[in-house]
């Protein structure tokens, strides 16, 4: 599957959903990654300097600690398009996934380098 790196600089991230288990749709177990951490569903919001408002669900391997209304950081964010047909149907979208969601710490900047990173708090 192809991978899409996000620019996540321009955007202020929001918690909406609580982080829940990933569930496998195959069997309904609890999905893991490799190394057998629980890949944990974050809801986002993404709000861009328009104003505009997109939601978005992201994985991302162990539970990142993260609650409703807090603002945080996806680091690593990447999407995914799939394609999956059922029934004769085709669905397709767009799934997100992040090495790391942590919380924006007030009065933080973020880190000069790769688009994405964890901002570093300012002395």
């Amino acid at each position: 599957m192809r991978s899409i790196p996000v620019d996540v600089s321009a955007l202020t991230f929001v918690c909406v959903s609580a982080p829940r288990p990933k569930l496998s749709r195959e069997t309904g177990e609890v999905k893991v990654d490799r190394d057998g951490n629980t890949v944990f569903t974050v809801g986002l919001s993404a709000a861009g300097e328009s104003g505009r408002v997109e939601l978005l669900n992201v994985a991302v391997s162990g539970d990142p600690g993260v609650t409703v209304g807090q603002v945080v950081r996806p680091v690593g964010l990447v999407a995914f398009p799939w394609e999956w047909q059922t029934g004769g149907r085709v669905r397709w979208g767009i799934a997100y996934r992040a090495a790391q969601i942590v919380p924006v710490v007030a009065g933080a900047v973020p880190v000069a380098g790769e688009a994405g990173e964890a901002p570093a708090a300012v002395a």
